[in-house]
């Protein structure tokens, strides 16, 4: 397999530290913040991370697979959770030490509870507003009341992180990343 080549596009709107861990063909979209101590990885394809996510410390996104990885906006990937879904829509959320394996596909509105291991044997999408959690992966509908909160929620979120972590950890600049 020929070596990684490394290629950043990340947005002059966005937040990333100097110490996250970058490797292959990587877009970061406007308004995104990633954490120190996050990973992301473009093994085999590109990985495309959209508008206003939050990628948090020890989170790591893999790609393995040759198509592009595309991650929507106004994601949350918690602390320690890894991803290696191909498609993940809007407006998720990946809790703390989640696991989400290259077999499953999100939309708009899936939360993947805490600690919870989501591995279909079979490719599989989940629907709108599905919520996965516990040690079996169990499965609910969630009603989608309260999403409006959520939304304000997360937007104060990347402002109090896009005004507090420049002040305590470095930056990439576009120097930093060989353009």
């Amino acid at each position: 397999m020929p070596p990684i080549k490394d290629r950043f596009i990340i947005s002059s709107k966005a937040i990333v530290c100097q110490d996250v861990d970058l490797k292959g063909d990587i877009t970061i979209g406007p308004g995104t913040v990633v954490h120190p101590k996050a990973t992301i990885f473009a093994i085999a394809g590109p990985i495309v991370i959209g508008a206003n996510c939050i990628i948090e410390e020890s989170v790591i996104l893999v790609n393995r697979k040759k198509d592009i990885m595309k991650i929507g906006d106004d994601n949350l990937f918690e602390i320690g959770c890894r991803v290696e879904a191909p498609s993940i829509g809007n407006c998720n959320t990946i809790s703390t030490r989640a696991r989400v394996h290259h077999t499953a596909r999100l939309t708009d509105y899936c939360v993947i509870g805490p600690g919870t291991l989501l591995v279909p044997e079979e490719d599989e999408t989940l629907e709108e507003y599905t919520v996965v959690y516990g040690a079996g992966a169990e499965r609910r509908t969630w009603s989608g009341r309260g999403k409006v909160q959520e939304a304000d929620l997360r937007s104060k979120h990347l402002e109090y992180l896009r005004e507090m972590l420049p002040k305590f950890n470095r930056l990439r600049t576009t120097a930093d990343m060989g353009m």
